[in-house]
């Protein structure tokens, strides 16, 4: 049994960079696996639905480029999670079209284990009767809406990846999985504490994101023992601090003693941070309380219509003070207009920046009006041409809109752009979000690149 482990976190997510000094240093010592996030959904459905990532190809190349070729000349793993951003097949392909070219420019040959997590749409017609709950407030599912998913995925924890370090090979690209399993999945695969394991690799996740200053473009260095571990970033310039470590801990989670994974709770209640050094904290008493049934979350997105944007600002101060007024006459002026679509197939949004835009309803009624707003009005309708269409009616109603103590009658927007609609192409929205008790079984395929 190994009495430690050291790894790597790339960086924050895969594309997103990290400092060739940080590479270097991270060298200087021996590292058992490098692990990188490569997705989450906080981007939103729009790229689960579509099958495109978010982080761009080049950047996405620029990262394996680097580690590639040595991860293989230093014959240690390296395990990609959540690969091309939202972890279904178009993602994952994405991922290894990259590493192929990669290792055709470079003359490596890689054995690599893919693991998908694609779901059948029969599987997810069996969970939704009486066994789906819904995550984060999630509504009950609706049985009829399995057939309208696009790139319905599972989100995994460490036995796929487990099932693949078995199988010796060069890189792991995962599906949507857990960002914990990318970092855990070896430590618990050589007898470490979970608990332990798991809090490091909800830490390791983020890259150096635990460090100061905080940065998701760079890396970070986990050693694992069996009554501890250890965290540093590789880059001089960064720092850990316990405070900054424990802050993290918290990171994206509701109670401040626990975090819950696939494998269970982890309780942090009796957790210590101690500086080891100006640069690097020790972290020790982390439990994992195994789950009593094992469950998996569900992930899956539905075309809702396509999206059109206009873009304007206002000075206007009697504008600025009646813009409710101005977006109710909008709203009339278009639904009387608009006969090229149907009353409840059609969305207006309008998004005042500098007035509430950002907390709606929550922002004071007592603030003083701003000088100036930035609007945004948005239409999604069932075509891109009908959205099109709406967002020009509503541009041209807003920028003639009348206003009580309007004085003027040039236009009341000011637009930055020529043209000034913007086509935004397909909207996404979460239809599948829920947690399941169904047995999944997701193994690694394996492929030898020359």
């Amino acid at each position: 049994m190994k009495e430690s482990i050291r790894y790597l976190s790339l960086c924050g997510l895969l594309g997103y960079g990290y400092a060739p000094v940080s590479l270097e240093n991270a060298l200087s010592q021996d590292l058992d696996f490098v692990g990188v996030d490569a997705g989450s959904t906080d981007p939103g459905p729009y790229y689960l639905g579509s099958g495109k990532g978010f982080v761009k190809r080049l950047q996405v190349k620029r990262d394996l480029e680097l580690i590639l070729p040595i991860i293989k000349e230093k014959k240690i793993p390296l395990i990609i999670g959540s690969a091309g951003g939202s972890g279904a097949k178009p993602h994952v392909d994405s991922v290894m079209e990259i590493i192929s070219e990669i290792a055709s420019n470079k003359g490596l040959a890689l054995k690599i284990a893919v693991i998908y997590s694609d779901l059948e749409r029969a599987f997810v017609k069996e969970a939704a009767n009486g066994h789906l709950t819904g995550c984060g407030g999630a509504p009950a599912f609706d049985p009829e809406m399995a057939d309208k998913l696009c790139n319905p995925v599972a989100q995994f924890g460490t036995e796929p990846i487990i099932a693949a370090l078995e199988q010796n090979v060069d890189v792991i690209v995962a599906g949507r999985c857990c960002d914990t399993a990318i970092f855990a999945a070896y430590p618990i695969h050589h007898g470490f504490p979970a608990g332990l394991a798991l809090h490091a690799a909800k830490i390791a996740e983020c890259g150096a994101l635990c460090a100061r200053p905080v940065g998701a473009n760079d890396s970070l260095v986990v050693e694992m023992y069996h009554d501890h571990f250890t965290v540093e970033p590789p880059n001089p310039l960064r720092a850990c601090t316990p405070d900054s470590v424990a802050a993290h801990s918290l990171y994206e989670q509701p109670d401040p003693n626990c975090f819950y994974e696939p494998e269970g709770k982890i309780d942090l209640s009796n957790c210590s941070f101690e500086a080891l050094s100006d640069r690097k904290v020790k972290v020790s008493g982390s439990q994992l309380v195994p789950a009593e049934k094992v469950t998996t979350k569900l992930e899956g997105s539905r075309l809702a219509g396509y999206r059109s944007i206009t873009i304007a600002g206002l000075r206007d101060p009697s504008a600025i003070k009646h813009l409710a007024e101005i977006e109710a006459g909008v709203r009339a002026a278009v639904a009387e207009s608009a006969n090229f679509v149907k009353e409840g197939e059609y969305s207006l949004r309008f998004l005042r920046y500098g007035l509430d835009a950002v907390m709606g309803k929550l922002e004071s009624s007592d603030s003083p009006l701003p000088k100036e707003v930035g609007l945004v009005i948005e239409a999604i309708a069932p075509t891109q041409e009908k959205a099109d269409a709406l967002i020009g009616l509503a541009r041209s109603k807003a920028l003639h809109q009348g206003f009580p103590d309007r004085k003027a009658t040039a236009g009341n927007l000011a637009f930055p752009f020529s043209p000034s609609d913007f086509s935004g192409g397909a909207v996404y929205e979460f239809a599948l979000y829920h947690i399941t008790d169904l047995p999944l079984n997701i193994q690694p395929e394996i492929r030898i690149i020359q």
